[in-house]
């Protein structure tokens, strides 16, 4: 009787197949969405985990064109960086390394003058 060594299983050689948000991340933006949903800005949101890039749209109705849209793309990390925040026609507001201080464009929402 002849005794063989397991095979090994195969280790992924690429990147991973989808890119997502961690929970450190989430907690940043929903904390975020939270205060502009009790401001009555936003009402909804979805969330897409695609191959090169993860992305948090915010809606003010849900049956309307996003917003905002806060990107992750890994690929960017050494360059203009890892997080961006896009307004609705696509263009770029904010681009950084730390998510925190790329949402402040978005917090600056918050503050109106009282009439």
């Amino acid at each position: 009787m002849t005794v063989q060594p397991p095979t090994p299983f195969p280790r992924p050689q690429s990147a991973p197949e989808q890119v997502a948000f961690d929970r450190l991340e989430l907690g940043v933006i929903l904390s975020l969405y939270g205060k502009m949903v009790a401001a009555g800005e936003w009402r909804d949101y979805a969330m897409s985990f695609l191959r090169d890039k993860a992305v948090f749209s915010i809606f003010r109705r849900a049956a309307e064109h996003p917003l905002y849209r806060i990107e992750k793309v890994p690929a960017l990390r050494n360059r203009q960086g890892l997080y961006a925040v896009l307004g609705m026609d696509g263009q770029i507001l904010k681009r950084g390394h730390d998510l925190a201080v790329v949402l402040r464009v978005l917090e600056r929402k918050l503050i109106r003058p009282i009439d």
